[in-house]
């Protein structure tokens, strides 16, 4: 049976193009929908197996409102955009789709993008992977943690921040009033979270208590308007003194609101930013599909007064109190990974499901967060256990060398080559290939890849016929190839390939919990290898460990531990050396330093231009002149960038 595609597009053009091509290639379009209105009507009488979804839609509804409905509804969807916006490729990675879509795009790429979405949904199906968003997943985990309510905010704030950018989040009880029980949380310029109670604020901001009073302030006054740009905050702010004054403070430019009930009373949650005009209906319905989040973290008691400004609350642990007591677990591990964290029994659950299979397996995490232990575990839990698995650094292939590395050579193939060379894949025939930091393969060696995925055979250079081979891909990043792709850097047909299943390990500041495990493991792991004689470590030194955030990782504490050991006197840690953070306090001390994507820059660099030339852009003292560009790619960049008139006076 013909596989029925809705098409969720306003522009009708666009539209019908798609249409011809899927209908072409053999799919039944059972309709176009301009709206989200519409679309909602045709599933209803039309019953599509896909949709192909754009964003920026007729209406007060986007496709991320309709992806959520999309989701509970079990319909699998694909985003066709033109907007390849960072904050809106999270925003809609967010929501699971099988696919993005940039516009303009090839017949061919939009077939090969239903093709692998279509084998992801069945691995998905059969591994039941899509029962609901990550970000919420991700905070039931937070909320659940045994530790203080400040550390939890902190965690919070950066898992939304990833979906919905701030700069200033305000959350109040805005029926009833309860401004002294308000948390405010204030991004600062190296990325961390600072999680102020009103008394801290307002000691900051320099304002008096009884001034405060007198303005008698409540929640945000929206009288359903929810987003707030540019003309629109600036009203705000003449309304609202105490948004006044803390946008003045740290220089907010707009702000998003949503509203949460909860036990006959309302609470509102309140996105401040920088840029004048960042936030859009997307992020409402981003803000609208995470209600259940928000609801959880009220529901936690986690508004209440029992915060304290920039500080954990000490960690709890199972023995002693007495201070230095040594603390000792057993430690618990999965096939050599050790931990005990809900996030960490997550990927142990998705490991145990893809290992047996054949399926390439896609694995994202931060630098240090054991990438290769997962790639081994999936190997060693295979059948393939017995065959070879052959490691491969990408990012350490010399760019001449790398098809010969991978593929390898015939005799004679180039200067130099004066014997035949076996190359990483044919090693690892029967077995599976790990290549790490997939993200740093150049487009040339991209495309022989997609070759080996899709025909299953390798030619080496030099060669004059194909060998067949048979193995199985594991690959790992800790780019984000969404954005990658986006700025042509990685092939879209290839990144669908090797995503069939992700597996998203979290950063250790994530499951801070399993701090305690680890750290006994590396002290026995090295007690065993060399001449200390540690053997335990304080419940002091231990909470100073958990309270670090580990932007290395795994291997960050790796080191330490072992530094510490050689350096230790005695039997027990008692002590630990951090990292310095003068740096990070010097930058963190300076207000005019913040730490910019390339776009932001690029645009606060234009902007600067343009109100030096009193928003000229052609002709001599012009803009375009002083940039040396020509004026179209100017204006191109004005119009991508969302800079408009008002901003440049």
């Amino acid at each position: 049976m013909k596989q029925k595609i809705l098409i969720v597009e306003d522009e009708f053009i666009v539209a019908n193009d798609l249409r011809i091509m899927l209908e072409k290639a053999g799919y039944k379009v059972c309709g176009i929908a301009p709206s989200v209105v519409k679309a909602l009507e045709l599933i209803e009488t039309k019953a599509p197996t896909w949709i192909l979804l754009d964003i920026f839609l007729q209406g007060d509804k986007t496709g991320i409102d309709l992806a959520g409905q999309l989701t509970e509804m079990g319909i699998p969807f694909i985003y066709i955009s033109a907007n390849t916006n960072q904050g809106i490729l999270e925003a809609a990675k967010a929501t699971l789709p099988y696919g993005f879509l940039v516009k303009p795009f090839r017949e061919k790429d939009l077939l090969v993008m239903l093709d692998i979405a279509r084998y992801r949904h069945e691995q998905n199906l059969k591994y039941n992977q899509h029962a609901e968003p990550s970000l919420h997943k991700k905070i039931e985990h937070i909320v659940e943690k045994n530790e203080s309510n400040t550390e939890k905010l902190k965690q919070i704030s950066a898992a939304f921040h990833a979906v919905v950018p701030f700069d200033f989040l305000w959350i109040t009880k805005s029926n009833p009033p309860a401004s002294v029980k308000d948390i405010q949380i204030n991004r600062l310029p190296e990325g961390n979270f600072n999680i102020l109670s009103h008394e801290a604020l307002l000691k900051e901001t320099g304002i008096s208590p009884r001034d405060f009073k007198s303005w008698n302030t409540t929640a945000v006054l929206h009288h359903d308007q929810f987003i707030f740009n540019s003309y629109d905050f600036r009203k705000l702010r003449m309304e609202n003194l105490w948004i006044q004054s803390i946008s003045d403070h740290y220089q907010l430019e707009s702000a998003i609101v949503t509203e949460i009930e909860r036990n006959g009373e309302t609470f509102q949650i309140v996105f401040f930013n920088h840029l004048s005009d960042l936030y859009t209906k997307v992020h409402t319905g981003i803000l609208n599909q995470f209600k259940k989040s928000f609801e959880l973290i009220l529901d936690k008691k986690l508004y209440t007064k029992d915060i304290s400004i920039d500080h954990s609350a000490p960690v709890s642990f199972e023995k002693s109190t007495e201070t230095n007591q040594p603390v000792q677990k057993i430690i618990q591990d999965f096939n050599g990974i050790i931990g005990d964290s809900s996030l960490l029994h997550a990927v142990f659950k998705k490991l145990t499901l893809v290992a047996p299979d054949d399926t390439s397996v896609l694995i994202l995490g931060e630098s240090g967060t054991g990438k290769e232990k997962i790639a081994h575990t999936i190997h060693k839990l295979s059948p393939r256990k017995n065959k070879p698995l052959v490691t491969v650094n990408c990012a350490a292939l010399p760019l001449t060398l790398i098809e010969s590395e991978l593929f390898g050579h015939e005799k004679g193939s180039f200067t130099g080559a004066n014997e035949k060379r076996i190359g990483k894949f044919e090693q690892a025939d029967g077995g599976s290939i790990f290549l790490d930091e997939i993200g740093e393969l150049p487009l040339e060696a991209q495309v022989k890849l997609l070759r080996v995925l899709q025909e299953k055979e390798i030619e080496r250079l030099g060669g004059n016929y194909t060998k067949k081979i048979n193995v199985r891909i594991i690959t790992a990043t800790n780019r984000n190839l969404e954005k990658e792709v986006a700025e042509g850097r990685f092939r879209l047909d290839l990144y669908y390939r090797l995503n069939v299943f992700p597996i998203e390990l979290p950063a250790l500041r994530q499951r801070k919990e399993d701090i305690p495990l680890l750290t006994e493991y590396f002290i026995q792991k090295f007690g065993k290898k060399s001449s200390s004689t540690v053997t335990e470590i304080s419940k002091d030194a231990l909470a100073e460990l958990q309270q670090y955030d580990w932007p290395g990782n795994i291997r960050e504490l790796e080191h330490l531990i072992e530094r510490t050991m050689l350096l230790t006197e005695g039997d027990t840690i008692t002590a630990v050396s951090l990292p310095d953070s003068s740096v990070k306090a010097a930058l963190s001390a300076d207000d005019s330093f913040q730490i910019k994507t390339m776009e932001e820059m690029e645009r606060a660099h234009i902007l600067s231009i343009l109100k030096r030339c009193n928003g000229k852009i052609f002709g001599p003292g012009g803009a375009a002149e002083l940039l040396n560009i020509p004026s179209t790619t100017l204006n191109s960049k004005i119009k991508k960038l969302g800079i408009k008139f008002e901003f440049v006076k």
